[in-house]
């Protein structure tokens, strides 16, 4: 099928060129801010600053007309950094015809308003259906064709299963859920985790900081995310902590690599500017603590990371104020008496 995807970052390129390899006609369009990149990428087929090492197929069009990209293409693939989510879907409302199926890749909540990215889109162009693609999924890798499992997550079952078909193939394996909600609040919230983990790396800890993070990280998502409606399976799954282990864990990461910048003294701002790309963390973490508040959750992880970013606490005072909280057991089990 003919398939559009707004957004030529690393992530968009990487499913152009699997969408390409699954032998359909991939249009990707680039706002094109960067006129020397875009040309480049255009005449080389490699993005050698987002994506280097990943040749993009000569089948694949690039194109700077999104009026064009929306309405000759029978699917949309949103891939745009959240921030621009809005605009994007506001940009693109016109050309959507009724019941187009646009699915969404972008991970992030809306900092003013606390919405996630397919509420959103469905707020923005109410007569589209809405599908969203999240996991465990680097770039780097996707655009390889490493072996890589993802969630496609819809309302409707038939549209999850609809988005399955067009992209699974022998490395890149789709699952299908109907907790849009429970998806996009893990895959939002393990990116402040994820800083949390890189600020670890950066202060010099090690392995067991780092399960401890990543397992107590799980936990603040869980606890929150079933809060607000999503489901606990979700949490114990691809999404939840299959996205949170990679993310924390992978130097592919930006949310990572920018906290372990600020593990090593760089500002939020300096860190964001070195990595060069979005760092969806930063805008997520905000969000988070409105949402704790909002439900009464406790979320002492990310609630420090915001400490960091925002009111410029030292590194190690954050990790030594987790550590001193008060006593606590694991789990919700009380002792036999």
């Amino acid at each position: 099928m003919k398939i559009g995807i707004i957004g030529a970052g690393s992530f968009g390129l990487a499913l152009g060129v699997l969408l390409n390899s699954n032998g359909h006609k991939v249009t990707i369009w680039s706002r094109g801010t960067n006129e020397k990149e875009f040309e480049e990428v255009v005449k080389t087929r490699e993005n050698k600053s987002k994506l280097p090492g990943v040749l993009i197929p000569k089948e694949v069009d690039f194109t700077k007309d999104i009026e064009k990209t929306v309405k000759e293409n029978e699917l949309i693939v949103l891939a745009v950094p959240s921030p621009g989510m809005r605009n994007t879907a506001k940009m693109i409302k016109e050309y959507v015809s009724d019941g187009k199926i646009i699915v969404n890749v972008t991970k992030g909540i809306e900092a003013d308003t606390l919405m996630t990215m397919s509420d959103i889109i469905e707020e923005e162009i109410p007569n589209c259906k809405v599908c969203i693609l999240s996991g465990p999924t680097h770039a780097e890798e996707v655009g390889r064709g490493m072996p890589t499992s993802i969630v496609a997550g819809a309302k409707e079952k038939s549209i999850a299963e609809f988005v399955q078909n067009v992209f699974m193939n022998e490395s890149f394996r789709v699952y299908t859920s109907p907790d849009i909600l429970g998806i996009e609040i893990g895959s939002s919230l393990k990116n402040v985790i994820a800083l949390a983990a890189g600020v670890a790396d950066g202060l010099g800890y090690g392995d067991n900081t780092k399960a401890a993070i990543i397992t107590r990280g799980i936990a603040e998502i869980t606890r929150l995310g079933i809060k607000m409606g999503g489901k606990a399976e979700t949490f114990s799954g691809l999404t939840g902590i299959g996205d949170l282990i990679v993310t924390c864990a992978s130097m592919h990461s930006r949310n990572r690599r920018a906290g372990i910048l600020i593990g090593e003294g760089k500002t939020m701002e300096e860190a964001m500017a070195e990595v060069k790309m979005v760092v969806e963390g930063v805008h997520s973490a905000k969000a988070a603590m409105q949402l704790a508040k909002k439900y009464d959750v406790e979320l002492p992880i990310i609630e420090q990371v915001n400490e960091i970013l925002f009111n410029n606490k030292p590194a190690k005072e954050a990790v030594k104020g987790l550590m001193l909280r008060d006593k606590k057991a694991e789990i919700g089990v009380e002792f036999d008496d």
